[in-house]
């Protein structure tokens, strides 16, 4: 019987070998070597984020219009764009309690991210789901809410305004419904360019560590909007 591309990996140490790539997502994550980069040009013309592992890979990358950046994302495997990776599309277009949908290149779900509405006035929170499963199987909750006021505060100020990719550091940690942490993002200093960390804390199955790396994606689109 083929074991299920959601079900939750087996614990595994971090000299364990690679699970055996069976489709194309795990084809494309087999190998990445953590801690990965996600980088936005802020000053493109058209909204741009790729994601290259520790060693320059580029493991996915999306290029998308302004207007529809947040809507309807396309996930590609390279710059190139040539073979189609993901898509993901919004369940409504008011993005403060719409949900997103994230499905393969051949329509089969790989899960989908959703905020917490009020709860995340503050300290943003989210939920991560897998496909069919009415409960989040994942939380993502800010780590330094703080950071984030700083940075929305030093950005309307002039000249210092571009220091605060400098200084302003949030962090959002997903951890599973037990608690158990398996993904953290990080803002990384940086100047006209949005550039994030994602470091690798526990084991993941190929669609559930897509669907993080896609969550992530997502929720510092929506972040952005909200300064």
């Amino acid at each position: 019987m083929t074991d299920s591309p959601y079900a939750s990996p087996a614990p595994q140490g971090p000299f364990s070998p690679s699970p055996v790539a069976t489709d194309d997502i795990a084809r494309q994550l087999a190998g990445i070597q953590y801690p990965l980069k996600l980088s936005f040009k802020l000053l493109a013309l058209a909204s741009q984020a790729t994601v290259t592992d520790a060693n320059g890979r580029v493991v996915l990358h999306t290029r998308q219009k302004l207007l529809k950046f947040r809507e309807h994302v396309e996930i590609f495997t390279d710059s190139s764009r040539s073979t189609l990776l993901a898509d993901i599309k919004a369940d409504q277009v008011l993005d403060w309690s719409a949900r997103y949908h994230a499905t393969d290149a051949r329509g089969r779900a790989i899960g989908s991210v959703g905020r917490r509405g009020w709860r995340s006035l503050w300290k943003a929170h989210y939920e991560a789901f897998n496909p069919g499963d009415p409960q989040p199987h994942f939380s993502i909750r800010e780590e330094n809410p703080g950071a984030k006021v700083l940075d929305s505060l030093l950005g309307e100020i002039p000249i210092l305004g571009l220091l605060t990719g400098l200084i302003c550091h949030p962090r959002y940690a997903a951890t599973r419904h037990d608690g158990r942490p398996v993904l953290r993002l990080t803002k990384q200093p940086a100047f006209f360019e949005g550039r994030f960390q994602i470091d690798k804390l526990g084991d993941l199955s190929p669609r559930e560590e897509l669907n993080l790396i896609l969550s992530f994606l997502m929720l510092v689109l929506l972040e952005r909007s909200r300064g």
